[in-house]
């Protein structure tokens, strides 16, 4: 088998999921993260349809669901607290026959690792800077350690890509913003009812608290809507300035709890609400996964689900192309972008989580009153098609003329 030796930029769902299949199908894989350690960080992520597939060929699909979120369902809430409408989410699945999971993303992060660490090479507190491509591998270059030779290289490095960077042109040429920005971070669990997701909305802004049944520690979210502001979010104390001034002035509600929480966690997360369009996920040896070639933004409800297919698929053409990476780019390309086209498709997923007018909040909030909501077009985060193909077994596919 040609082409061993790969190097996956990102230690989260994607770069790690990618790691486990290259590793099951006899690859060298090594993961190189900026960060000095594990990121566990996040918000709640969806394990559905496919997804779930790859998760029970990886044998993870029982600690996922021992450590699901346990979210029943989402509450609209008045200024003063009184509730206006809800989502029995739970029920939903329930009646439909739902397999699916909510998990942490830090919870899915850690499980990947534990099926990982012991036949993948990590190279944590370091990054790429630098890729040379030629008809032999690539010399790739690092911030701290040593230049190295590889096969191939693997963008799984999220939205910001560096990789995607470096052998696609600038982030302006791939990722369109929707016109929203949004926060997580940490919040005070005595300010959301447990195993709910309570919301509350002025026109154009949306304020949450996200209690999981199984983690003591609640989440605030904070989304608005807002041309594109020329701010480099990378910059932390810019990004919380942007956060305050938007909704510092906000009084009702647990707006000022949940923002203080927010702004006092290190870790919080604070950027703009984008998608990646790209006419192709490689580029000579280089090729992206997850976020980095496909992201369909938070509101998705898909960054998980679509990461663990495409990590899936990819690494099962290389397998089943005997690491012909020619001709396992474009089969994996191929196979997964018809799913990426559905999952981008996220304005209603929008208009029911901040819709922009004190009209539009009125028709959200009849709408979710209703007993039929597996009609309303908001709720396809839940109630998507289903895929009705199964996945290829690419171990017991290894012709690559198939």
């Amino acid at each position: 088998m040609s082409n061993e030796r790969i190097l996956i930029s990102g230690a989260g769902i994607a770069g790690q999921a990618l790691a486990y299949w290259l590793a099951r199908h006899g690859f060298r894989p090594t993961v190189v993260e900026r960060a000095a350690r594990l990121r566990t960080g996040g918000q709640g992520v969806d394990i559905r349809d496919q997804a779930i597939e790859v998760a029970e060929k990886m044998g993870i699909m029982p600690r996922v669901r021992e450590a699901a979120a346990d979210v029943v369902g989402m509450r609209f809430v008045r200024a003063d607290g009184r509730e206006i409408s809800r989502i029995d989410i739970e029920g939903i699945k329930n009646e439909n026959g739902s397999a699916e999971v909510e998990i942490m993303r830090g919870d899915l992060v850690r499980i990947l690792h534990d099926i990982t660490s012991g036949a993948v090479e990590y190279l944590f507190d370091d990054a790429i800077t630098a890729l040379d491509q030629d008809d032999d591998g690539v010399t790739v270059t690092f911030a701290n350690g040593p230049a190295r030779r590889f096969d191939l290289v693997v963008g799984a490095d999220g939205l910001h890509s560096t990789v995607r960077t470096l052998a696609f042109g600038p982030e302006s040429d791939h990722v369109r913003f929707l016109d929203h920005y949004f926060a997580f971070g940490n919040a005070d669990a005595k300010l959301g009812p447990d195993r709910w997701v309570t919301m509350f909305n002025t026109p154009g802004r949306m304020t949450g608290v996200y209690r999981s049944g199984n983690h003591p520690q609640a989440k605030a979210y904070f989304m608005f809507r807002s041309p594109r502001r020329d701010i480099d979010l990378r910059d932390q104390q810019a990004a919380r300035a942007l956060l305050s001034a938007e909704f510092g002035d906000e009084s009702d509600w647990h707006v000022p709890g949940l923002l203080a929480g927010v702004l006092a966690d290190p870790d919080a997360y604070i950027d703009a609400l984008g998608q990646v369009r790209m006419e192709s996920w490689s580029s000579g040896r280089v090729v992206l996964v997850g976020d980095a070639a496909y992201c369909a933004s938070p509101v998705s409800g898909a960054g998980a689900e679509i990461a663990l297919i495409g990590a899936y698929r990819l690494a099962g053409e290389l397998a089943a192309a005997a690491g012909d990476h020619r001709i396992a780019f474009d089969r994996y390309e191929r196979s997964h972008r018809p799913l990426i086209t559905r999952k981008q498709q996220v304005g209603p997923n929008l208009r029911l989580m901040v819709p922009k007018t004190w009209l539009g909040m009125a028709v959200r909030n009849a709408v979710t009153r209703l007993p039929l909501l597996e009609s309303m077009s908001g709720m396809e985060r839940i109630m998507s098609p289903k895929a009705t193909d199964r996945l290829p077994d690419y171990e017991s596919v290894a012709d690559p003329a198939r």
